[in-house]
This record gives C-alpha cells, sequence and structure tokens, in this order.
C-alpha cells in the first residue's frame, strides 16, 4: 500500500511539475480540478498522437509498396514532390530514398515556417520514415503491365500520401509549395499544383519519353483519387442555408426526419425595390450528399419556394454528423 501511495504521489508531482512547463496550470492554487483537466487533456493528446503514429506508418509503407512494387521498376513518375525524385533517380541513378529527404528538405522548411513547429516535426518524421523503409526492406516487384503499373502504383502511393495527411504530416511537400506560392501570388492552390505538374511530365515527356509521360499523367490521377478518397471520405460533406417562413417546420423535419442537427440565425429578408425588411430563421445544417435528393423533397413539401443554397464542406466535426472513415 505505502509504494503505491508513493507512486501515485509521484506520478501527481510529476504531471503537476509538466502542467506548471506546459503553462496550462498556475503557479498558485492548483486544484484537484485543474490537475484532473490538465491529465484529461494529456490523454486526448496522447491518443491522438498514437492514432497518427499508426496513420503515419500505414501511410509510409503503402507508399513505399507504391514505389518499389509498381512505379520504380518501370520507371513511372509521379506528381509533385514524389514525381521530382522519381523523374531524378530514373535519369541518375541516385537511389530514390536519398532524393525523397533532399527533395523534401526545402518544404519541410517551408512547412515549418507556414504551418508550425508540430507539422514540421510530422512531416520530418513521416518523409525520414519513408526514406529508411525504401532503403531496407524488399517488395516484390508485382507486374510489368503498364497500365497496371499506372494506375495500382498510383493507388498505393495516393493511399499512403493520404493516410500521413490524416496522420498530420505530408510525404509529398507540393501542397506547402503550392500554399505559400498561393498566398504571394493571390492565385489558388489548386492552380498552382497544376501547374508545378504541368512542368513535371512535360520535363519527362521530354527526357524519358511520350509513352511514360502519359502512363505517369495516369498514374497521377490514380494517386489523385486515392489520396481524395482516403482525407475525404466516402461521403462528403454540404453545408445547407435555408431562408424560409416556415422555418420552425423545416427544423423539425430535419431533426426528425433527416436525422441532424440544425443551428438557427435570427436574420432579416430583404426583397422588393424599396427593400423591404421582414424578420426570419435562418437555418443551416450539414448532410451527406446522398442526403440531398431527400431533404429537397423534404423541404418543397413544406414550402416548394424556399431559398436554399448549398456549399461544399471539407470536414466536421462534432454534432449529429457521421464520422468519417479514419477520423479519430
Amino acid at each position: 500500500m505505502k509504494q503505491k501511495k508513493r507512486l501515485h504521489t509521484y506520478l501527481l508531482e510529476l504531471l503537476i511539475s509538466n502542467a506548471k512547463k506546459d503553462k496550462e496550470l498556475p503557479d498558485e492554487r492548483i486544484t484537484p480540478y485543474l490537475v484532473a483537466k490538465y491529465y484529461r487533456n494529456l490523454t486526448i493528446s496522447v491518443r491522438r498522437l498514437f492514432w497518427d503514429s499508426i496513420l503515419m506508418t500505414l501511410g509510409v509503407f503503402s507508399a513505399a509498396f507504391g514505389f518499389k512494387g509498381f512505379l520504380l521498376t518501370n520507371k513511372f513518375i509521379d506528381g509533385g514532390a514524389t514525381g521530382i525524385s522519381l523523374l531524378t533517380s530514373a535519369l541518375t541513378g541516385i537511389p530514390l530514398w536519398v532524393l525523397i529527404i533532399c527533395v523534401n528538405i526545402p518544404f519541410m522548411i517551408l512547412g515549418y515556417k507556414i504551418l508550425g513547429r508540430g507539422f514540421a516535426t510530422k512531416t520530418a518524421v513521416a518523409i525520414s520514415a519513408l526514406a529508411l523503409v525504401l532503403a531496407t526492406v524488399s517488395f516484390p516487384n508485382v507486374t510489368n503491365d503498364n497500365l497496371l503499373v499506372a494506375i495500382f502504383g498510383g493507388f498505393f502511393l495516393g493511399a499512403g500520401i493520404g493516410l500521413s495527411v490524416r496522420g498530420g504530416a505530408v510525404i509529398d511537400g507540393t501542397e506547402i509549395l503550392a500554399i505559400y506560392l498561393s498566398r504571394k501570388l493571390g492565385t489558388t492552390i489548386g492552380d498552382i499544383i497544376i501547374i508545378i505538374n504541368i512542368m513535371i511530365f512535360s520535363t519527362a515527356a521530354y527526357l524519358l519519353s511520350v509513352e511514360i509521360a502519359l502512363y505517369s499523367m495516369i498514374t497521377y490521377l490514380a494517386a489523385s483519387k486515392t489520396l481524395d478518397f482516403i482525407v475525404e471520405g466516402i461521403e462528403e460533406y454540404i453545408g445547407v442555408t435555408i431562408v424560409s417562413s416556415h422555418s420552425e417546420e423545416i427544423r423539425q423535419m430535419i431533426i426528425n426526419k433527416m436525422g441532424r442537427g440544425v443551428t438557427v440565425y435570427s436574420g432579416k429578408k430583404g426583397y422588393g425595390k424599396k427593400g423591404e425588411t421582414k424578420d426570419v430563421d435562418i437555418i443551416y445544417t450539414v448532410i451527406t450528399r446522398l442526403e440531398i435528393n431527400k431533404l429537397n423533397t423534404e423541404i418543397e413539401k413544406i414550402e416548394p419556394d424556399t431559398f436554399v443554397v448549398m456549399s461544399a464542406v471539407k470536414d466536421t466535426r462534432g454534432g449529429m454528423i457521421k464520422k468519417r472513415p479514419l477520423k479519430h
């Protein structure tokens, strides 16, 4: 009993000491509630780090399998930083694991400046782990069929990148560069990525062959679609804003028939030549794309002329929305 009590006291003192270092507990008036709150926050952080590590590990091995099981032996490339690494390896013979680190170093530094130390640390760990697996683990060459190599090589590579993103890191730094350039140039991230990949595939067509470049574009499309699937999930979320004079009836319908939560805003309608206004409750809810037809049908039953605005939602947290696959 005494040993257990000593251990408990030691752990409590250690917890309080760490809390003070993290500045989550004040120096004075340390209450059991504050200690319990810090312990809960610490537990959540450790659990998240555990799941992030698992996702990053799965991502690293999936990407390595895509590289060594499909792409490397056929000199196919992908877009982004991985594409630059594959292209350089095919032209120079430098081991891919060396290039993966060298090409991504500038992106890791940029990620530290833009997204913070935590993201940069995870990214450095993920890229280093990928290089280590590529250097030490052997994978079988699955097939030499060009079309199968392009499709499944892209699939496993995209899955690896997507799982790493789910874990809070990247193993391809192109998007970091795209974020930085979009802020500087005022363009979209998608436009920057497209321009980068056009340059990569054009270089591949000139230095390797047009055929390899075309197959590599299939690899990129397979990888990007798989990445989108892993990151965004099978169900794309839609945010719906509804302005109606029957707002209460629509609210009840969404809760009872759709099984979704709602947020109600107080607003004013503005219409007519003179800009007449009228108080109205504005309803906001989030559904999946598969539920749009049902929602429109139910709204039409209540008020056919209801004003409805829909927009894509990248991700959600909490509320009555189902969690996506791999969400933690």
